[in-house]
């Protein structure tokens, strides 16, 4: 089973430059203290970027805990070379706040 579907990562959409999913945030999906995990970030941010490429770094800035509802996630391609493509993933609260920032950098 894959780390998405271990999440229940739900896409609404895709796009060549941008894909937009949900996850709905579960008791499994949080640390001790009550809120989201931090490798929960890095999973779908791997999950909506990889493609048919490697994620070869994966850099996630926290900003807000998130604690229930759902996360509500766009990643949007930033650039696109030969071999390499850089995304940004912003993850979102049912509130519409900024939860966390994911740069990741996938080889082609």
């Amino acid at each position: 089973m894959s780390g998405s579907a271990l999440i229940d990562l739900e896409i609404e959409s895709t796009e060549e430059d941008e894909v937009r999913a949900r996850v709905p945030v579960s008791d499994a999906l949080k640390q001790p203290l009550g809120v989201v995990h931090g490798g929960v970030y890095a999973v779908i941010a791997d999950a909506l970027t990889a493609g048919d490429g490697r994620v070869i770094t994966n850099q996630t800035s926290f900003l807000r805990p998130a604690l229930s509802g759902t996360l509500h996630v766009v990643a949007r391609r930033r650039h696109g070379g030969r071999t390499t493509a850089v995304w940004e993933v912003d993850v979102r609260d049912d509130e519409g706040r900024l939860c966390a920032v994911v740069r990741t950098t996938v080889s082609r």
